[in-house]
């Protein structure tokens, strides 16, 4: 015997879901849903939520080359410093930001040769 109070009887979708955004959400969301020009909030939020997909990127090699990069610019921070001072420049400054430089496109060869 059918429920009387039951007001999901015969809905084509009787399951709700509720769920809480901030403001800030609340109006990106608004926001996508008048770029894609569609007024219906729960059609939109059904639809991006079941054909929608999420890109999850790993970064790690990222890290690494901008941590090597960061190494080479202190590095040339160093020798400025020191030309200035000085007046010199040494071949050993150049031999070691060079196999900085080496190792950030091996860095980024591996970065490649992995997302293939």
């Amino acid at each position: 015997m059918e429920n009387q109070h039951d007001n999901t009887a015969g809905l084509k979708r009787p399951i709700q879901l509720k769920f809480r955004v901030t403001e800030a959400e609340r109006d990106l969301i608004y926001e996508k849903m008048s770029l894609l020009n569609t007024n219906n909030l729960a059609a939109y939020l059904r639809k991006i939520s079941i054909d929608g997909y999420i890109i999850n990127t790993d970064t790690t090699d990222l890290k690494a080359i901008a941590a090597e990069m960061q190494k080479i610019g202190v590095n040339i921070n160093q020798i400025a410093r020191r030309v200035n001072t000085t007046s010199r420049i040494y071949e050993q400054d150049f031999i070691e930001i060079q196999g900085k430089v080496d190792e950030i496109w091996r860095l980024l060869r591996l970065s490649l040769l992995k997302a293939r």
